[in-house]
């Protein structure tokens, strides 16, 4: 690759790293913020939730609209909006101020990240697409890791307000790198109908959901509120579902994508690994802070170990995926992701010691590691190349939704447990099965359809329904 390739790669890496840091900063600057407002719990809470909510939402358009409009244009939209609402929400003068600031962040940022994957993918050449996979994977586990460390600093030394004030410069010089280092085309196309009933119902939906999981560990599956929101996300979705095959050509997801049976099988497995992902994410801090007497600080610092090898094994998998092919990379991390929870349950003890979750954690690092990279690699190279945007933001959308789900009910398993060691033993094995699952359609449906490296290129032959 020539020196402005690797030039145009670390541009993107920069927008890459602001998405991910930012989604873990805030959450050290919690307290801090719930002071400064002197609010609730509950309502400083939704600083990140509002954020989370509306990327989460918002990813699949996001992507979509990069493949119509041009990834470089929607990049710049959506690196612009990012940094003025990171100054608004850098001067909020009130907690309403503050999560309407980060909500229109979390729309900055459903552009830029399948903007982003969609100019990787197309910068590199085809068989460097596993580089692709990893850059991303790894540059965004660089930026998770160093979020808890980088928001505690600020707010400790400076104040909360710098996390934000932080994204502005490195927003300007991203998208500078980018207007100099990456010339694109838009694509010629006259017929950029955008399905707004596609967009409007999924969107909708997907709040709802959400935000019925959120409530789930306080009021319960059974409570009617949740019960009536989940039947009527339900009714939006298949709403959707009938739009899209109407909408023909014009959907938010075209029909070729979903029809393609290695790309709606990888993200299907990526939606039963995320439980285990997003549960190791919130249980190791617990764990450590409630039995092993640790800060919140302190136990962020102990997710190092997990977050440093899933970003350095994120960043291996790129050159692997390209050496000796997909196949085996995806699968040996989807089996990673399913002994790594077993692991921690049998670490897990009543003196909160962090040696005993040590294995736990490295062998889910570099599950977590080898697997995203390179689902993600073979999803996006399993549509036309005109969709790899829309099929990052798919991915990403199932990743949360998976997480988010799993997360909900690992926590209702956890809560009716006798104690808190009992209760980490049901959640991390209740991890291993769902990941037990993904594993299982990795095996039997992703792999197969993986050509073998001496074949030519590693991308994941698009399957025929």
């Amino acid at each position: 690759m020539t020196r402005s390739t690797y030039l145009a790669l670390g541009a993107m890496a920069l927008g890459v790293f602001i998405i991910a840091n930012d989604i873990t900063a805030m959450n050290v600057a919690l307290p801090a913020i719930e002071k400064d407002f002197d609010t609730s719990v509950t309502t400083v809470q939704w600083v990140v939730n509002a954020y989370a909510l509306v990327f989460g939402v918002l990813i699949v358009t996001g992507g979509r609209l990069a493949d119509l409009f041009g990834r470089r244009e929607a990049f710049f939209v959506g690196a612009g909006v990012f940094l003025v609402a990171s100054l608004a929400a850098a001067v909020a003068q009130t907690e309403a101020w503050l999560i309407a600031a980060r909500a229109v962040m979390g729309i900055g940022g459903a552009l830029i990240w399948p903007a982003i994957l969609g100019m990787t993918f197309a910068e590199l050449p085809e068989d460097k697409a596993g580089l692709a996979g990893g850059l991303i994977l790894g540059v965004a586990g660089i930026g998770n890791a160093l979020g808890p460390m980088l928001g505690g600093a600020l707010t400790e030394f400076v104040s909360w307000r710098a996390i934000l004030f932080l994204n502005i410069p490195i927003c300007l010089v991203a998208i500078l790198a980018v207007w100099k280092l990456i010339h694109q085309p838009r694509p010629e196309t006259d017929d950029r109908k955008i399905d707004y009933a596609g967009i409007a119902t999924i969107s909708l939906g997907l709040v709802i959901f959400m935000v019925a999981l959120d409530q789930v560990v306080d009021l319960g599956w059974g409570d009617p509120r949740i019960v009536i929101s989940v039947f009527v996300s339900v009714v939006l979705v298949s709403l959707f579902g009938v739009i899209e095959r109407r909408a023909g050509a014009h959907a938010l997801v075209p029909r070729d994508v979903m029809s393609n049976t290695a790309f709606t099988a990888a993200c299907l497995a990526i939606l039963f690994m995320s439980a285990t992902f997003f549960s190791a994410l919130f249980y190791i801090p617990q764990y450590l802070q409630k039995l092993g007497g640790l800060s919140a600080f302190e136990s962020g610092l102990g997710l190092l170990p997990f977050m440093a090898i899933f970003a350095l094994t994120s960043f291996i998998a790129g050159p692997l995926y390209n050496r000796v092919g997909g196949r085996l990379i995806v699968t040996l991390g989807a089996a990673c992701i399913a002994v790594g929870p077993l692991l921690l349950s049998f670490g897990v003890k009543e003196s909160g010691s962090i040696g005993g979750i040590i294995p736990g954690m490295v062998v889910l690092g570099i599950g977590v590691g080898l697997f995203y990279s390179s689902a993600t690699t073979i999803g996006v190279t399993a549509v036309d190349e005109s969709r790899s945007s829309l099929a990052g933001g798919i991915i990403y959308m199932f990743q949360v939704a998976g997480g988010s789900v799993g997360l909900a009910l690992t926590t209702t398993l956890f809560s009716s447990a006798s104690g808190l060691v009992s209760g980490l033993h049901i959640a991390f094995r209740f991890n291993a099965i769902a990941a037990a699952v993904g594993f299982l359609i990795i095996f039997f449906v992703v792999a197969p359809r993986v050509q073998p490296v001496d074949q030519g290129s590693p991308a994941a032959e698009p399957a025929s329904g």
